[in-house]
């Protein structure tokens, strides 16, 4: 789970149906606490159902640090995912979504609107393969804004649904193929570059 630690972050592989946030049930940040034997601090999310890459902070200075870099777009993530499909072998997809907080689901709105935020990413697609009878695309992302479910309803909206993904249409309802792949950031305190890659196992 922890790939890198020093006395001011802690770098790890978020698990599926773990929540990265605290919460009443398992998540990232006691599991942290009791592997490091320090207080964590969230400055980024992934999906409970996204797997992958994830830093966190150990104290509230290097968590301050951290957070401005996601505000200010300076903090790197690219995802990889698998999708049904024609897709292109790269593009961009800019959309304004909704999220309902309600029914947790995001939507793509056609009109500027009350609650409503632009969301951008790219991607490329690497390669396309069988799963059984089912053609799947594995595609590299590169996201630019980091809205709820943004990777799953973008692709969604445009007949891409990821595999494993029913709440957005897809028929196989299994583990969602959505892994956060690659990250990149200052130390908060050494101020090096540090990269993170990750592979997951259905895209080796």
């Amino acid at each position: 789970m922890i790939i890198y630690q020093d006395k001011e972050i802690v770098v790890c592989e978020k698990p599926y149906g773990v929540s990265s946030q605290l919460s009443g049930g398992e998540n990232m940040v006691n599991m942290l606490k009791e592997a490091c034997g320090c207080e964590i601090y969230p400055v980024h999310r992934l999906d409970t159902q996204t797997t992958g890459l994830m830093v966190y902070a150990k104290n509230q200075r290097s968590a301050a640090a951290l957070s401005t870099q996601v505000a200010e777009k300076s903090f790197k993530k690219e995802y990889l995912c698998l999708c049904h499909g024609d897709i292109e072998d790269s593009g961009k997809m800019v959309d304004f979504l909704y999220h309902d907080r309600i029914k947790n689901k995001s939507f793509v709105s056609k009109t500027k609107r009350a609650g409503v935020k632009e969301a951008i990413l790219e991607f490329t697609k690497k390669s396309e393969f069988f799963k059984g009878e089912c053609r799947l695309n594995l595609v590299r992302v590169k996201l630019y804004t980091g809205r709820t479910h943004q990777i799953r309803v973008q692709f969604s909206s445009r007949g891409n649904v990821l595999y494993g993904d029913g709440k957005y249409g897809a028929k196989d309802n299994d583990k969602i193929a959505l892994h956060s792949a690659y990250i990149s950031f200052c130390h908060p305190e050494t101020k090096q570059m540090l990269e993170f890659e990750s592979t997951p196992e259905w895209a080796k």
